[in-house]
């Protein structure tokens, strides 16, 4: 299953960018979506996840208030946009998909949990 993600670039702090992930329809409807950025030298992190129905979201602490997650199950595709953007917010995106997925309530904000991987949108954010 390919994720592909969309949407990085050279942004600057205090503004806006807006990341897009498209995804096979049978796997989407069915997965819970999930963004995770890997800045140089550091970890791979949870970023923001979403519910099959996009009635549940989950953000970590570093990104509440300024990014949002949304799905569009029409199309496919699972968006981060990001506002108030920070040097400190400078990495590799990746999207990613839990397939299978029966509850519309928990989130999993562990990369391990995760089936499938999209192949990663760099954000570079000038101060």
């Amino acid at each position: 299953v390919q994720l592909q993600a969309s949407g990085g670039g050279l942004g600057q702090a205090g503004g806006s960018l807006r990341l897009s992930c498209a995804a096979p329809g049978r796997t989407f409807s069915r997965s819970e979506m999930g963004w995770f950025r890997q800045a140089p030298g550091k970890e791979r992190e949870f970023v923001a996840a979403i519910s099959r129905s996009g009635a549940t979201t989950d953000y970590a602490d570093s990104v509440k208030g300024r990014f949002t997650i949304s799905r569009d199950n029409d199309r496919n595709t699972v968006y981060l946009q990001m506002s108030n953007l920070k040097p400190e917010d400078t990495a590799l995106y990746y999207c990613a998909a839990k397939a299978q997925i029966l509850s519309d309530t928990r989130i999993y904000v562990g990369a391990s949990a995760y089936d499938y991987w999209g192949q990663g949108t760099l954000v570079t954010v000038s101060s």
